[in-house]
């Protein structure tokens, strides 16, 4: 099949999060399984700089922003696993040193920017020649795309034909705008409608994909069926329950290059499940890194996480006293709101001999507190997919973690499984209490070595790669494919 992937972000040539490794990981596995794939994204500040002189010209798209034309040149260079990627030159909106925004807020001018790059989307595949069987896009930045094909596009010689599909990241982020922004899109007012782009009484660039779209993918099982709920729809729950049909969730994968314990360049000493002496290595490496007493018998707990609310921040900080009554350390990598750098740093002074806080971006360290750990903590509000808990079960660090989103997908606690499939500890209710409690579970069980080997050789024999993941899209693209031609007649 022919597909195209529009992104606003895509390694390594601009990312602010998990978008961009997803983005750039699926095209990469579905050409290796013999697709014609190719990714569109915009031409950022960063994404010039990375792709340096491979980049050609490839081409113009000219599209209408608010009344007035826009031109831009499409610009061609190799990306990931030999994927050709085409970025849309303008630097009015794009030569940016951010993707986005700047501490101070997201730029002014973001509908105008993404409209005009989902406009730009729909023009380049008709300017590519031969036709594409999918487009797939990502989040808010080109929901808009489904929108256009089926409307101001749906004319075009083979527009009808192309099937489309939409990822859901995080449905907290949903391109929403005041109203007035609808005359940028070019759109009829007659899609301004709670049926349609409306939501209450603002633009909703991700509602628009969600209702257009052939099928609505997001990134685990589990948050595809929770974002249909008032607690997690973030306001969409009616929306995709009405389109809960074409609703699946797939969960992301984990490059197993950058991520095995058997061949990472970034930790102390190597290892896998049949020779796990490199693991002891690397504990007491990572001891010492936190300034922790060097004790193999001590069982030593990490955590690498954004420091906020969604990641369970606050309800660990309601368990620590609890937590740091148990015979174990724990090391906490990360960055986020400063009340919680200002309490993690002070909890870190008042347990010095147990408790090692780092409040930075490393990636050589979070490579250690993987290999390092003994366990590995994710408390999560919400967690849409996850991708720590799959190092974690690769690096034979079993997780404790809420079971909520691709947590619940991943994760089968000690107590609920079978001896082959269990991998790690979970709970349910939101609660400081209910965390101390499952840490003091997972602490009790590491006295059992015998238990605690067979768990850990059970995470590390399952695979969570890229290459399952995108035999999961390959289905999809051929069910919306059909879908389509099915719903021409064809």
């Amino acid at each position: 099949m022919r597909i195209l992937v529009a992104t606003s972000e895509a390694v390594p040539f601009a990312k602010t999060g998990g978008l961009a490794d997803v983005a750039s990981a699926i095209p990469k596995h579905l050409r290796a399984a013999g697709h014609d794939v190719r990714v569109l994204m915009p031409l950022y500040r960063s994404a010039r700089i990375r792709a340096g002189d491979t980049l050609k010209p490839a081409g113009t798209v000219k599209v209408d922003v608010g009344g007035t034309p826009v031109e831009a040149r499409l610009l061609a260079g190799p990306g990931p696993g030999g994927v050709p990627y085409y970025f849309v030159e303008h630097d009015k909106f794009f030569d940016r040193d951010q993707l986005y925004g700047t501490a101070q807020g997201d730029f002014p001018d973001n509908a105008e920017r993404f409209i005009f790059f989902a406009r730009s989307v729909v023009e380049a595949v008709f300017g590519f020649g031969e036709p594409f069987d999918v487009i797939h896009v990502h989040d808010w930045q080109t929901a808009l795309a489904p929108v256009y094909l089926r409307t101001l596009y749906a004319d075009r010689p083979g527009a009808r034909e192309i099937a489309t599909a939409l990822t859901i990241h995080n449905i907290a982020f949903q391109g929403i705008f005041w109203h007035w922004d609808m005359k940028l899109t070019g759109l009829d007012w007659s899609l301004f409608t709670p049926e349609r782009l409306e939501f209450y009484g603002k633009l909703n660039f991700l509602k628009g994909g969600i209702v257009y779209a052939d099928a609505i993918t997001t990134v685990s099982r589990t948050y595809a069926k929770e974002i249909q709920t008032v607690e997690f729809g973030a306001g969409l729950e009616g929306v995709l329950r009405n389109r809960s049909q074409d609703l699946v969730g797939i969960m992301n994968g984990v490059d197993y290059d950058d991520w095995h314990p058997r061949t990472d360049r970034l930790i102390p000493a190597n290892y896998d499940a049949e020779n796990l002496s490199g693991k002891a290595v690397c504990k007491e490496a990572l001891q010492r890194e936190f300034g922790l007493e060097i004790d193999p018998a001590v069982p030593l707990i990490g955590m690498v996480s954004r420091l906020d609310d969604g990641k369970g921040l606050d309800i660990l900080l309601a368990a620590m006293d609890e937590i740091m009554a148990l015979d174990l350390e724990l090391v906490i990598l990360g960055t986020g709101h400063e009340r919680y750098h200002r309490a993690f740093a002070d909890l870190a002074e008042h347990y010095p001999s147990k408790l090692g806080v780092r409040l930075a971006f490393d990636n050589r360290l979070a490579h250690m507190i993987e290999a390092g750990a003994d366990m590995f903590l994710m408390p999560s509000r919400y967690e849409p997919c996850g991708l720590n808990q799959l190092y974690s079960l690769k690096y034979g660090t079993p997780p404790v973690a809420r079971l909520t989103g691709g947590l619940a997908d991943t994760i089968v606690d000690v107590n609920k499984g079978n001896d082959e499939d269990v991998n790690g500890f979970g709970f349910q209710e939101y609660t400081g209490a209910a965390l101390a409690a499952t840490v003091a579970r997972a602490v009790a069980l590491f006295g059992d070595k015998r238990k605690w080997k067979k768990l850990i050789v059970n995470g590390m024999a399952q695979d969570w790669s890229w290459s399952r993941s995108a035999r999961e899209y390959d289905a999809l693209y051929r069910r919306v494919k059909d879908k389509r031609r099915r719903e021409i007649g064809g």
